[in-house]
This record gives structure tokens, sequence and C-alpha cells, in this order.
């Protein structure tokens, strides 16, 4: 049978280029599928919208030949911030502090903005030989045989691969095609997101005040610039979203505080209702779900780009290492290893995530005691903060080789 490529991926976000290039650079022809036009993702304009890269992220993307393009445009991430608080009262009286230099190897991470990552991933695929990005296409159907899968796109355009793999969202296609469900829950919660500049420095550091209806994550771009995530009820954000921008800077100032001087809106103003949606499977015969297809969590620990790129590490390392062996790379038995390097890993994010959610997103007074001697408690034992630091770097556990900065 003739393929059209050995890769099929659904979804050209950030983790389906970046698993492209993986895949590409190990000899797979790949072919992404892109709803989007390509000028879409990674426009000029600043908009203020960024992720904190665990640094084994940024050791991927050193990896992939990614890197070099986004680096002058990162904020390297030297210290986080950890509080409890309230609006307008400022933050507790003990903060967890996660300083760069008590690990060897350098930043925690960096901010990125989407613009410039998104640029640099989709510049880098048009650039690749082995990989072939269609835009502006979507997929109505898919249908599995013994050695292959094809793709029907809503252009009539047909697609036959070895494998397809949904990078396509927390409203996954390609695994609602396959029949996979997912279990999950409403959070009750949205998150805001904007840009502010600010008068006084930030020196790298992140901080996340904890506040009753939702935590404040306040993240440093380059120069005087902060990116803000702000989590409220759903009725509270719709309400604090409808005010013009002087409204919502009279609505953010209270939660945010005085230590980085006057602060003003810059880019535009975002918000994301959250909720956790897990899918039951993340691969099924000749197909793997990659990032929020299979996984959504909740944005209080900063892991959902980061999630998603231990993803694009494992399969990619799945994969090729079948191949090396011979293998048929869309078996279950093959696909599976996948899963079982992932799923624990994503199980454990889930329930800390959720638990660190219900811990802190209230105003109860006994729990309020409770986490404010807990972060003192951490604070003051270094060899336990500092394996929350290179937990936070990404450094732990069995780590696949590209997150180690290494080639497949």
């Amino acid at each position: 049978m003739k393929l059209d490529a050995d890769i099929l991926i659904v979804g050209g976000g950030l983790n389906g280029p970046a698993l492209a290039l993986a895949l590409g650079d190990t000899g797979f022809d790949v072919t992404i599928i892109d709803a989007l036009p390509k000028g879409a993702r990674g426009g000029d304009d600043f908009d203020g919208r960024g992720y904190a890269l665990a640094l084994a992220s940024q050791r991927l993307l050193s990896a992939l030949g990614v890197w070099p393009t986004v680096s002058p445009n990162a904020q390297p991430l030297l210290d986080i911030r950890i509080s409890d608080g309230r609006p307008g009262e400022g933050p507790g009286p003990f903060v967890l502090e996660f300083d760069h230099a008590e690990i060897d190897e350098g930043p925690m991470g960096y901010m990125v903005e989407d613009r410039f990552l998104s640029r640099a991933l989709i510049d880098a695929v048009e650039a690749h030989p082995k990989v072939t990005l269609l835009d502006q296409e979507t997929v109505v159907e898919q249908t599995v045989d013994a050695a292959s899968v094809t793709l029907e796109l809503a252009s009539g355009k047909r697609l036959t691969g070895r494998v397809v793999v949904g990078c396509d969202g927390r409203r996954s296609g390609t695994a609602e095609r396959a029949g996979i469900g997912r279990f999950g829950h409403d959070y009750g919660q949205t998150s805001l997101v904007c840009a502010i500049d600010h008068e006084l420095p930030h020196h790298g550091v992140a901080h996340q005040f904890f506040m009753p209806a939702g935590p404040l994550a306040i993240l440093p771009l380059p120069g005087n610039q902060s990116s803000i995530v702000w989590t409220e009820s759903h009725a509270e954000a719709a309400r604090i979203h409808a005010l013009d921008d002087a409204g919502y800077l009279d609505e953010l100032r209270p939660r945010f505080g005085s230590f980085l001087g006057q602060i003003s809106l810059a880019g535009k103003r975002f918000t994301y209702p959250l909720n956790l949606t897990v899918a039951n499977a993340f691969f099924a015969d000749r197909l793997a779900l990659v990032g929020d297809a299979a996984h959504g969590l909740h944005p209080i620990a900063g892991q959902g780009l980061n999630a998603g790129l231990k993803d694009v590490a494992a399969l990619a390392e799945v994969l090729t290492l079948a191949r090396r062996r011979g293998e048929d790379i869309g078996r279950l038995d093959v696909l599976e290893r996948y899963q079982q390097w992932r799923r624990f890993d994503v199980a454990q994010m889930v329930a800390v995530t959720e638990a660190t959610n219900r811990l802190f997103s209230n105003d109860n007074p006994i729990l309020r005691t409770v986490r404010e001697l807990g972060l003192g408690a951490v604070n003051a034992i270094p060899g336990l903060r500092r394996g929350f630091i290179r937990e936070a770097a990404g450094l732990t556990g069995d780590l696949p080789r590209l997150l180690q900065g290494r080639q497949i």
C-alpha cells in the first residue's frame, strides 16, 4: 500500500509541530493537518499570552533546533514565590520561595510569548524536508485497517498513514471518532489572562498568590512586563471581563499589590473557562493522543504545555525505537508503551492540581492556617524545597531523551 506519510498529525498548535519535528528528525515522513491558515499562528502583534516552559521543555526545544530562534525573546525564571492572601491585604506571613541557585542546572524555566514560540515551530516545520503542513483542512472521518489509518478531509482529500496522532485539543475529534470517552468536571472557575506594563523590574521572579476565589499568577516577560493569569468564579470573571480597561485595572490592583509600582494593561484581554478533562485511554489501534487531547488540566501548576511536551518526547521515542526494532509502529502493544510511560505522571498531576485547588481556593480559616504552616514548613527544609524546585523544572521521573536535551 502506498502511504501519504508514516505519521498523520491532527492539530497545528504547539504540540503537533513539536511532535512532527521530533519524528521528522528520526526519519519519519510526517503530515500535519491544521484547521487554521498558516498566517494565523505566530503573528507579529503582542497580545500578552505566554507559557512558563520548564527547563526540561526548553531542553526539548533545543534538541529540536528551535530554541536558538526562541531564546532572544525568552525570560529566564530565576525565582518562584508562592503565598496565600486576600484581595487588598497582600501576601500572608509565610512565603515559599524556589530559587534557581539551589540547583546546578540553571534557570528553572523560561517565559516565552505564544507568538514567538508558535512562529519558531511553524518556521521549523516548513523548513523540514520530512514534514508537510496542510493548512485550512479539517478531518471528517477516520478509518483503520490492519496496516494503515485513512483520514478523509472536508476538502475531499484522503490521506493514509501508519499512525494518526490527535493534537486537536480538549474536544478532540480524533479521540471522539475513535470512540475514546473522557472524564472530568467543571471547576466553576474562569481564568482572566492579560499582560501588564509595570514601573519596577521583576528581576525574573514569578509570583503565585492563592486568593480565596483562585490563584493569581504574575509571570515575568522580557523588560518591565508580566503575564497575568487570574482565576475567579465564572460569574465574577464575566463581570470583570465586561469592564472597560480602567475598571479592569481597578479590580486587579487590590489583588496585585504595589510591589512592581504603577501598572497598566498591555495587549489584549482573554478569558478561559477551567475544567478537567482526561481521555479514558491515550491510545487506540493506530492512534495516539497528545497534549490537551489526552489531558486538559487546571493551570494552577502551569503544567499544561509542559505536560504536552512530555507526551511529545515519550511518543516520539516509543515510535522511533519500535521502528528501529522492525516493529509495526501502529500496533496496540507498541502504542500501549506510550500510555504506560505517560499515564502515571498524568494521574499524579491531576491529583496534585485537584488537591491544591481544593486546599487553596477557599477562605476557610482552618484550611488557611494549615496551608500557611505548610508553606512555611516546606520553605524551612532545604532538601524538600530543592525537590520541589527540580519538580518545577521538569527534571524528575523517567525522562525521555528529548527532555534531557539528547537526540533519540
